[in-house]
């Protein structure tokens, strides 16, 4: 497994991107809609969003773990007792692949989700 992105919670996306962006020189990747903005930092990405409880209101990550096969991972992990939020599931569709997630937490309550970038079959 490899680190592929960090979530890092902002109140202001449209000062953070600037900051992000114009300040630190990170690559923006995109933005999506209502607010989110996603950054290339080396080999990982960085999401920005607002939190999205109150729980998650505090400076923190989410690590997300790039895997291939999401789902002989998931039953992998699940079956040494890890405690998954649901299954994988496609949370986004882009041009040439599918980006699949499953969310899960740490021993101590951090959250973590394994992710896969399905590349998109060709039509014959």
């Amino acid at each position: 497994m490899e680190l592929a992105q960090v979530t890092n919670v902002v109140h202001d996306l449209d000062r953070a991107v600037k900051f992000h962006r114009d300040t630190l020189g990170i690559p923006l990747l995109f933005q999506a809609p209502p607010s989110l903005a996603f950054f290339q930092v080396g080999a990982v990405r960085l999401m920005l969003s607002p939190p999205e409880n109150a729980e998650q209101d505090h400076p923190g990550s989410v690590l997300y773990l790039r895997v291939k096969d999401i789902e002989s991972v998931h039953r992998r992990l699940a079956g040494k007792g890890v405690k998954f939020v649901g299954t994988p599931h496609r949370v986004h569709e882009a041009a040439d692949y599918d980006l699949w997630m499953a969310f899960f937490h740490d021993p101590d309550n951090n959250p973590m989700a394994l992710m896969e970038e399905k590349p998109k079959r060709k039509a014959s």
